[in-house]
């Protein structure tokens, strides 16, 4: 009962935040539409028919006229009928996946979990047409021609982001793209499928040793179990999303762009960018080689010139 009485807290006070945040917006940042979305998408170079992984500040946008709802139909329209968006909706109840993995009876269930991941995912998620993956931390959520195609079976692969994940299928996508909307080169999960794809040839032993079953509903219901291995909380704090990290975000944005593989833009009134899956891919593999990660410390940074060859 105490535990229930919380959450209703927890709900009521988020409610109230948001709509004291969409009221501030509302009177000080500048105003957006969805055609002027669209349009400043298509100026960043995205294209009917793209794949978008989209990673996101919705406000960073600025005001937006309709709301989150306008900028996922905005999304739509750039890529149009034959394109296709994957939003992150994942589900994490215990705040980290270690945490989630040490829940004893937790099970993950898409008919009535949604996601931590945000106002724009929650859209998302919500609207018309979605396919959703199963997985008891890292479901993701897509639409258009290919989304069946990259959800099915999340919950067979044997690891998160590796062999027949979501990622890998989006990373053999034709004209697939990842799409930052107002944020910075850290909170990225795209990085992730090359350290599944290496394994233990990856560079920094990123996961605890330990692997947990952790258990699921599809969407009719059925129950699997689900192997999930958390990653080391002492590797982590140095990950290029950690707050401290600011040095490697620098130089992953300034590699980027020297390498001549993202395009940067303002969508809205966001600074955002975008960078071909299968070069972003490739160029993680490059760097990894010459021991530049998205763990790497301020001495392996200075030993690499930023855009070497």
């Amino acid at each position: 009962m105490l535990e229930q009485a919380k959450r209703a807290a927890r709900a009521a006070l988020e409610a109230w935040r948001r709509t004291a945040s969409a009221r501030h917006m509302r009177h000080s940042a500048p105003h957006v539409t969805r055609a002027g979305l669209a349009a400043d998408l298509a100026r960043l170079g995205i294209a009917p028919g793209d794949t978008l992984f989209v990673h996101s500040s919705l406000k960073s946008l600025g005001y937006v006229e309709g709301g989150a709802l306008a900028v996922i139909r905005a999304l739509q329209d750039a890529v149009g009928p034959q394109g296709t968006l994957l939003l992150p909706t994942y589900y994490l109840p215990g705040g980290t996946l270690r945490a989630t993995c040490a829940m004893p009876d937790y099970v993950f269930d898409p008919r009535r979990h949604g996601t931590h991941m945000g106002r724009l995912p929650e859209a998302f998620l919500a609207s018309d047409a979605i396919h959703r993956s199963i997985h008891p931390t890292h479901s993701v959520s897509a639409w258009g021609r290919h989304a069946a195609g990259l959800t099915e079976a999340h919950h067979r692969a044997p690891s998160i982001f590796g062999m027949d994940s979501p990622w890998q299928r989006f990373i053999g996508c034709e004209h697939a793209k990842v799409l930052g909307l107002g944020i910075s080169m850290g909170p990225v999960t795209f990085y992730h499928a090359l350290e599944d794809a290496m394994g233990d040839a990856f560079p920094v032993p990123v996961w605890e040793n330990d692997t947990t079953l952790l258990a699921c509903l599809d969407h009719a219901g059925r129950r699997w179990d689900v192997p999930v291995r958390p990653f080391d909380p002492a590797v982590a704090q140095h990950r290029i999303d950690h707050p401290g990290r600011g040095d490697l975000r620098d130089y992953f944005h300034r590699e980027f762009d020297a390498a001549g593989l993202r395009v940067n833009g303002q969508v809205g009134d966001a600074a955002s960018w975008v960078i071909p899956a299968q070069t972003f891919y490739d160029h993680l593999h490059r760097l990894a080689a010459d021991n530049v990660t998205i763990y790497a410390s301020a001495a392996q940074l200075a030993a690499r010139r930023i855009g070497r060859a």
